[in-house]
């Protein structure tokens, strides 16, 4: 009777293990839903790129990403985080915005540069956080800037997620080929 009891608490405790898993919070990279929207911003010296907005975990999210062929010193890339302040797309979703925090080194595929974390003054909203992010791929440069009210940390991991998915990528290397 006794076996009996001790069998029965084992299979008891491993069924709730395998439930207490499967509830178990996701990362932010497999919860995180992007959806294409239309480009929000006015035209500039850049071609129009593309938008997505999050539907997952970074819930409300947007991520804005072009390509600005010729714009990159080509022997040292995007080397620090004034590069990043300059470049990185973040004063055409708010004039007024701060660097958070120092940059760090980040990688997509074969480019490499830094991303950069905000704070934006948004007119009568809540606190917003912006993400810049510059890589270069020989003189040329990508930037893709992603904001949103959530935690920045799951927003930057979030959304470099997505720029590493084929489809990104390809279109990517098509952007700075210009294709």
């Amino acid at each position: 009777m006794r076996r009996g009891a001790i069998a029965a608490l084992v299979i008891g405790l491993g069924a709730f293990g395998v439930g207490a898993h499967q509830l178990a919070p996701r990362s932010a990279e497999e919860t995180a839903h992007w959806r294409e929207i239309a480009w929000p911003f006015p035209r500039d010296g850049w071609p129009a790129g593309r938008a997505f907005r999050c539907d997952g975990v970074c819930a409300g999210a947007e991520l804005y990403m072009r390509a600005k062929r010729g714009f990159c010193n080509c022997d040292r890339g995007v080397a620090d985080d004034d590069e990043v302040d300059r470049v990185a797309d973040i004063d055409l979703i708010s004039p007024r915005f701060a660097a958070a925090a120092p940059g760090e080194e980040v990688g997509i595929g074969e480019m490499r540069g830094r991303a950069r974390r905000y704070d934006l003054e948004m007119p009568g909203e809540a606190r917003h956080t912006a993400i810049g992010i510059a890589l270069s791929r020989r003189c040329d440069l990508f930037v893709a800037t992603a904001q949103g009210g959530g935690e920045a940390s799951a927003v930057q991991r979030a959304a470099l997620a997505f720029l590493e998915t084929q489809e990104i990528k390809t279109w990517v290397t098509a952007a700075l080929d210009g294709q």
